[in-house]
């Protein structure tokens, strides 16, 4: 059975409504405390786990455990909300209830909709509470539980934009990594399906002691020394963050091999490319910058430096989540990356400064940044299009700068202008740069909808 449990404790999340839970991830509980169940009900754990906090739920691998209601998400927020609701595996109609980030004990009620206007949106309903128990989103409706108002909204849309379907699909959460498994032996890797090739490597899709899905890079030998490679390694692992591809374990006699988890739509550039990149609209695409800002921002706070931030480095996951690859390789490896090698330099994603004088900061990353953007509004296009790299550098010391791309709005374009500043101080900081493309993708959606 393909389900998992994150195995947290259970809480009352629906007044009235005995057996409801919290997180996306909480929605278990043990099966020999229910008399009645349906297969359709059941999970198996994959895995052991171990708490992380007191209100976590132990379990081991092979127990069977009840969903209970799986359409509430305790405390996701909006903005994921709607990434959730709006990845593949979601259709119209499909709904979840979470708690209201603003109002301390109200709910909101989430619907994926859709139109030929505006393709497939999320609308937010409010579900209000009465002063004598109970709920409501329309006052001429009112509901002794939450249950009894997704039944009864599921019979008709009763003034909702549709009526309720099936519960939200939630992310199956990766199964832990063992702490103690960091240098691994090689033939606890199996590898699969050869991904992608490079200048220093291959990509493979693989398994780890036959059983764990994992991306497995490999570096051509001569390409870095293995100790160097390390002790950069040992720093990458410490970086960890939502927005990061996780890096979870080395091989590091030559050939050397990076474990990552694994990303089912591979990277950012191939995948605008592909039918369902191509159909994805302006809001999608400035999410998907947004969650690459604040994954950078999270280095930018670790005062780490990425080197080598393009479209081909990030990685999309099954649900078109982003995130970040690559961080730290670019250093290491820089006795083969200079722009004497030409080629392997990505001088048309690289600041100015890094290509005249070799200097390297989080601004160049925010330079690099502004470039990215170009591909992700063009789905893919390669940046300073006609031009060669020698035309590049040249056009840049006159101080060119790339034109704004067909259909990007002028204020994202406007936002690559600040990150191609000549200065770098005057670029703005990646925090910076998240909040701007937050607020963008918020004011790109509506707020709460009116009571039906």
């Amino acid at each position: 059975m393909g389900s998992v449990c994150s195995g947290q404790k259970h809480h009352n999340g629906t007044k009235g409504q005995k057996g409801s839970t919290n997180t996306s991830n909480n929605r278990c509980h043990r099966s020999n405390e229910f008399h009645r169940e349906t297969e359709d009900d059941m999970v198996v754990a994959q895995y052991d786990f171990q708490p992380t906090n007191e209100t976590d739920l132990p379990f081991k691998k092979g127990d069977r455990l009840k969903v209970l209601q799986g359409w509430f998400f305790k405390d996701l927020g909006r903005r994921d909300t709607e990434r959730l609701l709006l990845a593949p595996g979601n259709k119209v109609g499909s709904f979840l209830i979470r708690e209201s980030e603003t109002t301390k004990g109200a709910f909101s009620l989430s619907i994926r909709d859709s139109s030929p206007e505006s393709g497939d949106v999320v609308k937010h309903y409010k579900i209000r509470t009465l002063d004598r128990g109970g709920y409501y989103i329309s006052p001429s409706s009112n509901f002794s539980s939450l249950q009894e108002l997704v039944n009864y909204y599921s019979k008709s849309a009763g003034g909702l934009c549709q009526r309720l379907g099936s519960p939200c699909k939630s992310v199956t959460p990766q199964c832990p990594w063992a702490q103690d498994e960091w240098e691994i032996p090689r033939e606890t890797l199996k590898m699969v399906k050869k991904l992608g090739a490079g200048q220093f490597g291959e990509v493979w899709m693989g398994y780890y002691k036959n059983h764990q899905k994992v991306a497995i890079k490999t570096l051509k030998a001569g390409t870095m020394e293995p100790e160097a490679f390390l002790q950069e390694a040992n720093l990458m692992k410490k970086l960890q963050h939502e927005r990061l591809v996780r890096l979870h374990a080395v091989v590091t006699e030559e050939p050397i091999f990076i474990i990552t988890e694994y990303m089912a739509n591979g990277s950012l550039l191939d995948f605008l490319k592909t039918e369902d990149g191509k159909r994805l609209k302006l809001p999608k695409l400035i999410d998907m910058s947004a969650q690459i800002a604040e994954g950078m921002a999270y280095i930018e706070r670790k005062n780490y430096i990425h080197r080598d931030l393009r479209a081909a480095n990030i990685l999309v996951s099954e649900t078109l989540l982003c995130k970040i690859a690559d961080f730290g390789l670019a250093r290491i490896i820089e006795s083969e990356y200079t722009a004497h090698e030409g080629a392997k330099f990505p001088i048309k994603w690289t600041a100015p400064e890094s290509i005249n004088y070799g200097t390297f900061s989080i601004k160049s990353d925010v330079w690099s940044f502004g470039v990215l953007l170009t591909e992700i509004v063009t789905y893919g296009r390669t940046p300073y299009p006609g031009m060669t790299n020698p035309e590049v550098i040249r056009n840049l010391d006159k101080n060119y700068r790339m034109p704004c791309p067909d259909s990007c709005p002028d204020e994202v374009y406007q936002l690559m202008l600040t990150c191609w500043k000549e200065k770098p101080e005057d670029r703005p900081t990646f925090d910076h740069l998240q909040d701007l493309l937050n607020d963008f993708f918020v004011a790109t959606e509506g707020q709460y909808e009116m009571q039906p």
